[in-house]
């Protein structure tokens, strides 16, 4: 069987059909990425798991972030690393400074802290709910889908709600393809703000509210810096918004492309919450997960990953994976979906998936308990997905509101 080398230009319109054809001739194929980075994909759910947690890969970019130029054709534009003081979160760390970093943050975002949230979320959604109307035709992504998860995470970092709209935009070309110059201005802007936000907070008296909290946090004596916190407070507030956006975006148009399961929501509003499970595996708000390289040779299913390999793993295509889920591309709201890689596995598993399900069963909950005839206002085919393979969600969603 031949090998697909290149992914097709339509990638990122409809991951499903290649990982299917990948997924069928092995569990990890080396493949040039859309715009030409040799990788080695990951497409078997077993195997990404391994992949997740397997001591021969490393997330550490300072040390492997050299072999995205290593491994890009001699003509691409290769993304450098603009901004240090964005980079040195927990996503690009291997113990023990991953450890370090998790354990001060994981102080301050509690359970505890994240549930005491639900009343305010509620609050939110029905405030943005309140502003819509029956016959309305709008995009559910600028109207609901985004403003919800952006004001909280804006609420929990202290950071005035007027700055939204710079910092999704800022958010789009950094996880995008962006080119260069829009890379370098969003990530510059994006630093120097959050560089003053974390001043202002250092040296206030410290309160309970969640951002104070992390910039004071102190675990015998150790205490996050000044640059780790300004990339702390950046990879909260795009992993705080993106992934509910989508999460939300990705499960409204599932129902309304699977009527029948819209049906059973609204007559069993009870499942809501459960649901996201089967929402984050059948279409999850991340495709490709974030930056890997083998340190070491790695096995994956009979297929060895040299060392010095950029190794990405499809956590869209292990959710799919028929050999884990039965009818993987069929939509179950009642599906035990338990075990999905949607917000990761292993050390680096999704510190914020908490408050990513309490926004989801919010948000559903209020929104078809108050238009439970929702319809979709455009062709599916019609959709346009991000340019993305990290960042897997609709530039729109029109809905007529009924």
């Amino acid at each position: 069987m031949t090998t697909l080398t290149q992914l097709p230009d339509d990638y990122v319109q409809n991951p499903h059909d290649v990982h299917d054809m990948l997924r069928a001739e092995g569990p990890v194929q080396e493949v040039h990425m859309p715009r030409g980075l040799k990788v080695w994909l990951v497409t078997r759910y077993d195997e990404a798991k391994i992949a997740l947690t397997a001591p021969q890969v490393s997330k550490n970019i300072a040390e492997g972030g050299h072999l995205m130029a290593v491994h890009s054709p001699p003509s691409a534009e290769v993304r450098r690393e603009i901004e240090p003081t964005l980079a040195v979160h927990m996503l690009n760390m291997d113990p023990p400074h991953h450890t370090r970093l998790r354990k001060l943050v994981t102080k301050a975002f509690t359970a505890r802290r994240i549930e005491l949230m639900r009343p305010r979320v509620q609050e939110i959604a029905a405030e943005l709910i309140a502003k819509l109307n029956d016959g309305d035709e709008v995009d559910l992504l600028e109207a609901f889908a985004f403003p919800l998860p952006i004001t909280v995470i804006c609420e929990l970092l202290g950071i005035p709600i007027d700055n939204r709209d710079d910092f999704r935009e800022w958010s789009n070309q950094l996880l995008s393809f962006g080119t260069p110059e829009q890379v370098q201005a969003a990530a510059s802007a994006m630093a120097g703000f959050l560089y003053q936000h974390v001043t202002t907070i250092a040296e206030a008296e410290p309160n309970d509210t969640f951002f104070s909290a992390l910039v004071h946090a102190d675990d015998s004596g150790d205490r996050l810096n000044t640059e780790e916190l300004i990339s702390m407070a950046f990879l909260l507030l795009v992993a705080g918004h993106e992934t509910t956006v989508n999460l939300i975006g990705n499960a409204v148009l599932s129902l309304l492309r699977n009527p029948d399961q819209l049906q059973i929501l609204k007559d069993r509003p009870e499942l809501i919450a459960g649901s996201a499970e089967e929402f984050l595996r059948l279409e999850g708000p991340i495709n490709v997960a974030t930056f890997r390289y083998t340190r070491e040779d790695l096995e994956l299913g009979g297929v060895t990953v040299p060392a010095g390999e950029i190794l990405m793993v499809s956590l869209v295509a292990a959710n799919r994976d028929p050999e884990k889920y039965a009818d993987a591309d069929q939509l179950d709201v009642t599906r035990s979906a338990q075990g999905h890689l949607a917000f990761g596995h292993g050390i680096h598993f999704c510190l914020g998936a908490p408050l990513a399900r309490l926004e989801f069963d919010v948000a559903l909950t209020q929104l078809l308990a108050r238009f439970p005839n929702l319809t979709l206002a455009a062709e599916p085919e019609t959709l346009v997905w991000r340019d993305s393979t990290l960042i897997r969600g609709l530039h729109t969603l029109p809905v007529r509101l009924a």
